[in-house]
Parts: C-alpha cells; sequence; structure tokens
C-alpha cells in the first residue's frame, strides 16, 4: 500500500481508493453531522469533508485565510481541518474546554477569517463577559436560532463544493495548541512537510505497534490536538478493520462504546488511562483482547498502567510509552512488557526511561540552558531535540517562537539526561522541576503506595519541602496513614485533598499545575520562582 499524501486535503480521498479501508465507530454522531450516525465508512467520510469544504467557502474562507475551529472533542475536528486544506485555508483546532479568557487571546493571536464555533462555548463566554463573536465570520456548529444572526452549518448545507486549491507543501496547513498547563496555549503551526517528517515512523512497518487489517483501534485523545493529525494520517494508511473514536473521556462513555466493540488496540492520555482504572478493575473483560497499549502527552506511571495489562487476556501485551511535544511530534519511544511493568509497580519504580531517540528521525541532546552546551552522560540538563518534524511557528508570538531556540536545537522545556545506552529518562518539564529530585518520580511512588489514589500532584516550595497534592477514591488520610505512605521517602510537606473533580485541568486532562498552586496556596505567600523562560 502506497504512502498517504502529505497533504491533509486529499487524505480521505486517497483512502477511498485504496484496496484496503477501515470503518469508524462513534461514541456518538458527529457534532457537525449529527444525523449522520455513528458508522461512516470511507467514502463517506470522504464525502463529509468535501461537504464542509463547501460550507467554509460560503462562509467566506479563501485560500491563505485561516479558520478556527472551537467545540467540543471529536474527530469530526480532523474532518474540518482537512477541509480547510482542500480551499487552501489553514484550520486552527482549538478545544471549547480552555477556559472562554483564553480562547479570547487565542483567537485574537490567530486572526481567523471565519470561526467555526459551538453554541455551548459561545454561552460560557457570554457568561463571563468575554466576547468570542468578532473574530470574523461567526458560524455556529449547533442551533438555528441561538445564534442572533450568525450564520449556522445548518444554514450552509447543500451548498456547491470548491475546487481543490491546495497550499505548498512548506506552507502552514494546520495549527493546533499546547496543553496550557501554565498558562494561554500557544498556536502551533505545521506545514505539510513537518508533519509528514512527524508521521514518517508511524509510516514505517514497525512490528507490534502497527495496526494490522484484524485489528479494531481504540482513540481516547485531544482530536484538536496535533497527535490526532499524525494518527489520521497512520491509521488511513494501515486499514485496521475498524476505527473506534472515543471523543468523552468519561469512563461511563467508554464503557459504553467498549461494550460495542472491543478493542485490540488503545491509544489515550495518561490521566484518561488514570480516570479508567477503576473500569478495568470492575470489568476486565472490556480490555481482554488488547494487544497493545500506547499512552502520548505525558508520563506514565506503572501503578496505572498496571491493571490495564493485567486485564489483557493476550500472552504477550506491550506498553508503547511515547514522548514527545505539540511542537516536535514523536521524540523517544520504549515498549514495556506486562512483566516490567509489574515489577517496576511492585518495587516502587517509574516509567521515566522513555527510549532512545528515533533513529533517522530526531536527535535529543541533554544541555545547559543558558549555553546549549551539552552535559555529560547522567547528568540532568535540558533536552534540546534538532528533527525536520519542528513546528514552523507559534501564530501571534514569533518572538516567543524564536527563543525557544539555541542555533539548529529547540529547548523543549523538559528535564532529563540520557544513560550510558544512549536512553532518554525524563525527570520533570523545566517548570516544574524540584531541587535535588523528581516530582514524577515521586507521584509515581506516592501513586502506587496509596491504594484508592486517582491522583497525586506534587508541588515544588522554593527551599521547603515539595507539597503533594492527593485525590483519592475515598476518605482522606489520617496523619498516622500519611506518614506509614511517605516512610523512607524525601521529606515532604503535609499532604492537600482535592477531590478529582475539582482539579483543574486542560483539553488534554493534564492539571493545570499552576493554577493548582494558586489554589492550594491561595491563604499563603507562595514566592516560589518557577522556571518559566522554556515555556
Amino acid at each position: 500500500m502506497k504512502k498517504p499524501p502529505k497533504n491533509l486535503g486529499l487524505l480521505f480521498d486517497w483512502h477511498v481508493e485504496q484496496s484496503r479501508t477501515t470503518e469508524l465507530i462513534l461514541d456518538r454522531p458527529f457534532d457537525i453531522a449529527p444525523d449522520g450516525g455513528a458508522d461512516y465508512d470511507a467514502a463517506a467520510l470522504a464525502e463529509l469533508v468535501r461537504e464542509a469544504s463547501a460550507w467554509l467557502y460560503e462562509a467566506g474562507a479563501r485560500k491563505g485565510d485561516r479558520i478556527a475551529v472551537v467545540k467540543r472533542n471529536h474527530f469530526d475536528m480532523i474532518l474540518l481541518a482537512a477541509a480547510a486544506a482542500r480551499i487552501g485555508a489553514t484550520a486552527a483546532t482549538i478545544s471549547g474546554a480552555n477556559y472562554p479568557e483564553h480562547l479570547a487571546v487565542m483567537l485574537k493571536r490567530l486572526d481567523p477569517s471565519v470561526t467555526v464555533i459551538a453554541s455551548y462555548v459561545l454561552e460560557a463566554a457570554d457568561r463571563v463577559g468575554v466576547d468570542l463573536r468578532s473574530f470574523g465570520t461567526t458560524v455556529l456548529i449547533d442551533g438555528a436560532d441561538a445564534g442572533a444572526g450568525l450564520l449556522t452549518i445548518d444554514g450552509l448545507r447543500g451548498s456547491a463544493a470548491p475546487a481543490l486549491d491546495l497550499r505548498a507543501d512548506s506552507e502552514p496547513m494546520m495549527i493546533t495548541h499546547t496543553s496550557g498547563t501554565t498558562n494561554t496555549p500557544k498556536l502551533v503551526a505545521h506545514t505539510a512537510d513537518s508533519c509528514r517528517a512527524g508521521t514518517r515512523l508511524e509510516l514505517l512497518p514497525m512490528p507490534l505497534a502497527v495496526n494490522g487489517q484484524k485489528d479494531i483501534a481504540l482513540s481516547s485523545i485531544s482530536f484538536a490536538h496535533s497527535r490526532a493529525y499524525a494518527w489520521a494520517m497512520a491509521q488511513l494508511r494501515w486499514a485496521p478493520k475498524a476505527l473506534v473514536i472515543a471523543s468523552s473521556h468519561e469512563a461511563d462513555d467508554v464503557e459504553r462504546v467498549l461494550d460495542r466493540a472491543r478493542p485490540t488496540t488503545i491509544e489515550a492520555t495518561p490521566n484518561v488511562f488514570q480516570r479508567w482504572v477503576p473500569l478495568a478493575r470492575r470489568r476486565p473483560e472490556l480490555f481482554a483482547r488488547v494487544r497493545y497499549y500506547m499512552n502520548t502527552f505525558d508520563l506514565m506511571h506503572p501503578s496505572i498502567a498496571r491493571p490495564f495489562v493485567n486485564a489483557s487476556e493476550r500472552r504477550f501485551v506491550l506498553w508503547g510509552h511515547s514522548w514527545g511535544q505539540s511542537e516536535v511530534g514523536p521524540m523517544a519511544g520504549f515498549g514495556y512488557t506486562r512483566g516490567q511493568i509489574n515489577r517496576r509497580a511492585a518495587s516502587g519504580g517509574n516509567m521515566n526511561m522513555m527510549g532512545n531517540p528515533w533513529p533517522g528521525l530526531v536527535s535529543v541532546k541533554a544541555a545547559d540552558p543558558e549555553t546549549g552546551e551539552p552535559v555529560k552522560r547522567g547528568e540532568v540538563g535540558v533536552l534540546f531535540a534538532k528533527a525536520k518534524s519542528i513546528c514552523v511557528d507559534y501564530v501571534g508570538e514569533s518572538d516567543r517562537y524564536a527563543e525557544k531556540w539555541k542555533g539548529a536545537w529547540w529547548n523543549t522545556g523538559d528535564v532529563g539526561h540520557r544513560d550510558a545506552l544512549g536512553r532518554i529518562h525524563f525527570v520533570d518539564r523545566a517548570v516544574d522541576a524540584i531541587p535535588g529530585g523528581s516530582a514524577t518520580e515521586l507521584e509515581s511512588e506516592l501513586l502506587d503506595r496509596i491504594d484508592n489514589a486517582v491522583e497525586v500532584i506534587v508541588l515544588t516550595r522554593g527551599d521547603q519541602s515539595p507539597v503533594p497534592v492527593v485525590s483519592l477514591d475515598g476518605p482522606d488520610l489520617t496523619a498516622e496513614e500519611w506518614a506509614e505512605v511517605t516512610r523512607g521517602l524525601a521529606p515532604l510537606a503535609a499532604p492537600v485533598f482535592i477531590p478529582w473533580d475539582r482539579l483543574p485541568r486542560t483539553s488534554t486532562w493534564k492539571v493545570r499545575r499552576k493554577e493548582l498552586r494558586s489554589m492550594v496556596f491561595e491563604e499563603s505567600a507562595d514566592d516560589t520562582v518557577l522556571e518559566e523562560r522554556f515555556t
């Protein structure tokens, strides 16, 4: 089978022409096609992309324009981005889960000609006095009457599809955004060339990691994220039996879709897997056929991975642990076996070893952040990357983009080291680093030691002991229980117990640590100096 085209605007038409195609099974109908059902074959997907290109063109979008797409999480974000690419426009897929004030900043930076937006996003912004209607022509995704004179997708249906008019592969093809754990998310611009460089790995016939024609692959990620573009390219290339879209990360919703289609491979973010742990323990049969798990976006903990690999009835099950970021794509990866995960969980170990940088695709060095000079093997430094897959700009923040470069090397903002075998060991994000240790390693240890923990976040506090924030599925720990849990660990401040649903989260379900700091230290002075130069 040939490789898919570089340009997203051609992808779905290309897929229809292949000898083997896949089908999509949705947990709910697309927001842009509420009457379209929950099953799509290749031809229906391609037709929906063509129809969407007509809506965008009729709304006034033209070649070279930017289009904002702000909505609930679903794979139709990718379809709208493909529709924009067909007419030479560039879509910015933006999660509607972002705060209204952040959305206003992002849209101002983007300066779109057309903003396609969900009514609930506008209503939430209205409630806090934020105007999201003044960024180009506003097109409501849903609601015929709620728009007060705004265009709606329903009103644009039936428009004539414009001719194909692609941009050059070296020009911006897509814009996504970072998670925004510290502040307003950055808008990350990629070209068809940089996207293909980041997807090359998944277009290789890697044993076990690539979906075969009998596989059923479930994905529950942020489809506003650049990862979704690479995922779509790779899955349409390999065409497994079915692709299952779990747009909702909530365990009850995922349980319903798992009852319908039992996957053989699953990809989700660590915090999503964490939310599903009770489901894996209560109904392990839902995961019995899984041969390969993969997590993206953040660091995995063995205590979270353990119930999933043990639920699988496959003799050999693998956990793919990937290190990457929106701006660069995949940088390193490692496959953990069931035995390795169980041993690490039992011994209080972690999964911070991320494997070797992908050969021929990316180079990585641990270096001094000021000089860019490599540090010695085993010595902790800021991780720099060199690759053709690195984004071409931060839209509206080009100065910030330029500051991330040190010669030909991109500052990832992650802290880690390389061992004698050249493998990457992740320590922390620079902004979250704790003096003389690793917050992520402490979090792994505490998650394993506390039976009913559903989240643990360790916050640095200057020269004082770090503060653990703990979410439990049950009552708070007593002082005696906490003393037993932390026996033998580095000194920690008294824990702060916060329910899971009160933790501030990004669209990728990462914890907004800076906002969490404000909650935790609201009544006390927090003079901690965070390393924010590389965010």
